[in-house]
């Protein structure tokens, strides 16, 4: 399967992979990794496509209606796991939780919450990283330059101003596939 979705990604799409690229040996065995910028439905199955040419087993929430019928089936297939975005769980904690609870496991995020033009990220992806211990990795979705730039792994420290100086650095040349909400 990986050198069919190699060929969709590379010659088909005509993407590539640039920095942190030797994650083909699981060596990473647990990160919340984040995607920007997410502007499209277009980015779930680049990333989908990215994961198999990289070789890196990646899971993802979601919002508790995509894994309704008749999709739902296909997104468990894929690594998903529904989150209800409207109860008072502590959904932080929660997925906190599953990095403690399995071997191996990397939690695929969108910073920005939504594929529309933000001034600000979330935070959740941040504190899921603090409180689980997990180095977080950054990938660019550069529709600009058709690649994605992978970080080397990033540990959050005390200062949370800084971190996100830092991390919104890797991403700041990138264009998302809809320029206007980048």
């Amino acid at each position: 399967m990986q050198w069919l979705s190699r060929f969709i990604y590379y010659k088909i799409l005509g993407w590539k992979v640039v920095g942190n690229t030797n994650m083909s040996n699981n060596t990473i065995k647990k990160a919340v990794i984040i995607a920007a910028p997410h502007t499209s439905w277009i980015d779930f199955p680049l990333g989908i496509l990215l994961r198999s040419v990289v070789g890196l087993k990646t899971n993802f929430v979601g919002k508790k209606e995509l894994f309704a019928f008749p999709f739902g089936w296909i997104f468990r297939a894929l690594g998903g796991a529904p989150i209800d975005r409207h109860t008072k769980e502590n959904k932080v904690q929660a997925i906190a939780n599953l990095f403690s609870d399995k071997e191996e496991f990397r939690m695929a995020m969108s910073p920005e919450g939504t594929r529309k033009k933000v001034e600000e990220w979330r935070t959740g992806f941040y504190y899921i990283a603090k409180t689980a211990k997990v180095p977080i990795l950054m990938v660019t979705l550069d529709f600009g330059k058709k690649e994605n730039k992978i970080s080397e792994p990033f540990y959050p420290t005390d200062d949370k101003e800084a971190d996100f100086k830092f991390m919104r650095s890797f991403f700041k040349d990138a264009v998302g596939k809809v320029p206007e909400y980048t």
